[in-house]
């Protein structure tokens, strides 16, 4: 799965983790400094290229460079190209939809105090000012828009590039692969379906990581008004204590609640491919796919769709509930200080928005819990494969009967 897009997989990733950690390192202790803090009160699309945003992309660049030189040289790979350096690209495109996240948030701030004054009568507030401020905001989603287009081209190729070097790899052994259950399926489905997972979830994680490191420090600013939480009283940053422990409950609660999801999807996969099987091969041959055998097999089936559908159940009860009390859990946390007028409106937006990024962050296993479930069934069914290929015995679960009851 890996070996056959990236070089040396377990020291390469070790390594990338270690050059990134020295590089941030250098960056907030030293390289940020050069052209001075960033840019405070600044709002627009001129955050995006100003002289401390140009320095970073380059600073950027010239890491990338230095670590893919550096494991090009020391060990030499077909797909290096596209493993290293499309993973930096993905890398910054998601540093970037950072930026813009913060860019819109510092926009919030000044539109709503101006929609404020102008509900309220404060101040005088010109049409002029008003559609001013949404022109700033179309500036940034324009970028947002051009960006985002032409990430999502540049990531179809890269998932199709893995999937190709994974098909490549599997196909040069198909004379060991060729018994295993299911191995066409395997190669011609499960490939693809692995780098797309494995693309969304890799990418959705470092997003997730980079909107801690760009909000929760905007957060503790935003959040200083906020004294004390309802029901626990004052506590030192109130908002980010009480993200944190909302997104761990959370995380805790519905990976316990869909924990025997992954081996059900597993069974699953394996009983559709027995099933596809056995009508595949009864169109050259009458013998096969006689009706009792079909319909033995798709007894098969249906028991196990209906045992996922039931934890499913239970799963989707857990996340619907937490997810729809998440939407007014900031509210509730704000109250005292809405009520006691604490905050402006854009002072408030801003808070809110802040507080999601930082919560939603957090809650990473939470969104991504389903797509995870896919990823480990495919993981299994393509880790027969590289066990096949090394010669050592297959996984427990590729043996294993699948449960006979629905629970």
């Amino acid at each position: 799965m890996f070996v056959s897009f990236f070089p040396r997989p377990k020291p390469f990733f070790l390594s990338a983790i270690a050059w990134t950690a020295l590089a941030m390192a250098l960056w907030y202790s030293y390289a940020s400094s050069l052209f001075g803090s960033s840019e405070q009160g600044a709002v627009g699309v001129a955050l995006f290229w100003s002289a401390r945003s140009l320095w970073f992309d380059l600073y950027f660049a010239l890491a990338v460079l230095i670590f893919a030189g550096a494991w090009m040289w020391f060990a030499p790979h077909p797909w290096a190209l596209w493993s290293i350096l499309g993973s930096a690209l993905i890398l910054f495109t998601s540093y970037f939809q950072v930026q813009v996240s913060v860019a819109i948030n510092s926009w919030y701030g000044p539109f709503y105090d101006l929609v404020q004054a102008a509900l309220s009568k404060s101040k005088p507030v010109t049409v002029e000012q008003f559609y001013g401020e949404l022109s700033t905001f179309a500036g940034i989603a324009l970028i947002a828009v051009v960006v985002g287009v032409l990430t999502r081209f540049f990531v179809s190729h890269y998932i199709f590039r893995w999937r190709t070097a994974m098909n490549d790899f599997y196909i040069s052994h198909w004379p060991q692969l060729r018994t295993i259950e299911g191995a066409s399926q395997r190669v011609q489905e499960d490939t693809m379906r692995f780098a797309t997972t494995m693309e969304g979830l890799g990418v959705n994680l470092i997003s997730a990581v980079l909107t801690l490191l760009a909000f929760l420090p905007v957060l503790v600013k935003l959040s200083g008004v906020v004294t004390e939480l309802p029901l626990v009283g004052a506590i030192p940053y109130p908002l980010v204590f009480a993200a944190v422990i909302w997104s761990i409950f959370g995380t805790g609660a519905l990976a316990l609640i869909g924990i025997r999801l992954p081996g059900i999807e597993f069974f699953n996969q394996r009983v559709e491919a027995a099933y596809r099987k056995e009508l595949v091969l009864g169109e050259d041959d009458p013998v096969r796919a006689d009706p009792p055998r079909v319909s033995a097999l798709f007894g098969n089936i249906r028991r196990n769709y209906f045992r996922l559908y039931l934890n499913f159940m239970y799963f989707n009860i857990g996340r619907i509930v937490y997810l729809q009390t998440d939407v007014i859990f900031p509210y509730i946390l704000l109250g005292p200080t809405i009520v006691a007028g604490k905050i402006t409106l854009g002072s408030m937006n801003q808070i809110l928005n802040a507080f999601t990024q930082v919560r939603t962050s957090f809650q990473y296993l939470v969104n991504s819990w389903s797509t995870i479930v896919e990823l480990i069934s495919i993981y299994q069914r393509l880790r027969g494969f590289e066990a096949k290929i090394g010669g050592e015995p297959l996984p427990s679960i590729e043996t294993r009967a699948e449960p006979k009851a629905i629970v």
